[in-house]
């Protein structure tokens, strides 16, 4: 019996060959891997950016670079790099959630960062636990990343945090679409993926009114120190083992600093690295 059952495991028993599809069936929501033309790389030359004295010599400066470089090159959201897969464009799946969602120039400018937070999603949405955004904003990203993930069939419940208006007492600053009305027109966007739940509230106190008990993906994108620590105070221990946390402005200096600042020594006082990202965030891997 010994000898039969050894055999069927490398041969491949039926049982095995069962369980196969069922699993395929459980992931069926993942989008597929699309085969890019080998000899063709995707250029993106989309001039928003930030910090400079003269935006227009910054531009058509950089214009005459790119004239000049390999092809794989990007330059947006403050990042010119030359001579890279550019991957996400080779993402047919995810190139058409990102077109179907960007609002903004920034939007479209922040490309890069869409899908490092779509990869990460793609990993997490095969582990246990929820998926979490501080930050939601207009909630542009937490719609890109669900569309990637099969839009609503999505299997997982999506919290997206943030108080949609701003004042001059708060620390962040203020973003184009803040308003009274803004939570309401989010609201409506999810109003058929019944798997998103969005939450109107200052950070931690908002977190009474619901919040997961296990956390696979966190997205924190609040623009100040003291919100960002609060969230990780309450959040970060509710994550899973091999859970991803992105940290959007971790990488950013200037107005943003003081976030890195604080958190190195948050993260620091529990044995952890943030890993900074040329697209300015900071990625951390739960264990």
């Amino acid at each position: 019996m010994l000898i039969k059952f050894l055999r069927n495991i490398f041969r491949g028993s039926p049982s095995s060959v069962v369980a196969k599809p069922a699993q395929a069936d459980k992931l069926s929501f993942l989008p597929k891997h699309s085969t890019p033309d080998a000899l063709r790389v995707t250029n993106f030359f989309y001039p928003v950016f930030w910090g400079t004295r003269d935006d227009a010599a910054v531009s058509g400066g950089l214009e005459a670079i790119a004239k000049n470089l390999e092809s794989g090159y990007h330059f947006a959201d403050n990042m010119l790099t030359w001579a890279r897969n550019m991957s996400m464009f080779d993402d047919a799946p995810f190139v058409k959630a990102w077109e179907a969602n960007i609002e903004s120039p920034s939007d479209k400018a922040i490309v890069w960062r869409r899908y490092v937070l779509a990869c990460a999603a793609y990993h997490c949405a095969q582990l246990e636990g929820d998926f979490v955004e501080c930050g939601a904003y207009t909630g542009v990203g937490i719609k890109t990343v669900t569309d990637y993930l099969g839009g609503p069939a999505f299997p997982k419940t999506f919290w997206g945090y943030d108080l949609f208006e701003h004042d001059n007492t708060m620390l962040n600053h203020s973003m184009p679409e803040h308003s009274k009305k803004l939570y309401e027109r989010v609201c409506k966007k999810f109003s058929s993926y019944p798997q998103v739940r969005i939450l109107k509230g200052r950070i931690p106190e908002v977190f009474a009114d619901g919040c997961p008990e296990r956390i696979a993906y966190l997205h924190i994108d609040l623009n100040q120190a003291p919100a960002e620590i609060a969230s990780l105070e309450h959040l970060f221990d509710r994550m899973v083992p091999g859970g991803i946390l992105i940290l959007d402005d971790y990488e950013w200096a200037g107005t943003y600093r003081g976030q890195k600042l604080a958190e190195d020594v948050w993260f620091d006082e529990r044995n952890y690295r943030v890993m900074p990202l040329p697209t300015g965030q900071g990625l951390v891997i739960k264990r």
